[in-house]
């Protein structure tokens, strides 16, 4: 909560704890922006999460000799840019080919066809 990856951790506080209680107001509730606005803002704060569990454990070993600040290389900016263009890469496929089409309105749509048709 003090140390020198602070404004992490308190950043994470505001994203998964305080952002949250905006959805006590029905008017934020009802309002599509918000609700977008709020739900990655969450993702934020859960991907903070997992930076603090990870870089704080690695931040101070046994050793004193061993600790030391966290900066990232190209390599862990490419990891996480590579996994999220993978992530949207396997969506856009899933999206292409597994399109969301309800059962019912086809048959629906069927059933007007064949009418039709009979007429």
């Amino acid at each position: 909560m003090t140390g020198p990856y602070a404004a992490v951790y308190w950043s994470l506080i505001a994203c998964n704890i305080v952002t949250p209680q905006f959805l006590w107001f029905r008017k934020v509730r009802s309002n599509v922006a918000a609700l977008f606005a709020i739900a990655m803002v969450v993702n934020v704060g859960m991907w903070l999460e997992r930076f603090v569990i990870v870089v704080t454990s690695l931040h101070r070993d046994f050793m004193p000799s061993a600790w030391g600040m966290y900066y990232p290389t190209r390599w862990d900016w490419a990891t996480l840019f590579g996994s999220i263009g993978l992530f949207l890469a396997l969506i856009f496929l899933f999206i292409r080919f597994l399109p969301l089409i309800s059962i019912f309105e086809m048959r629906t749509l069927v059933n007007e066809e064949e009418r039709k048709a009979a007429e």
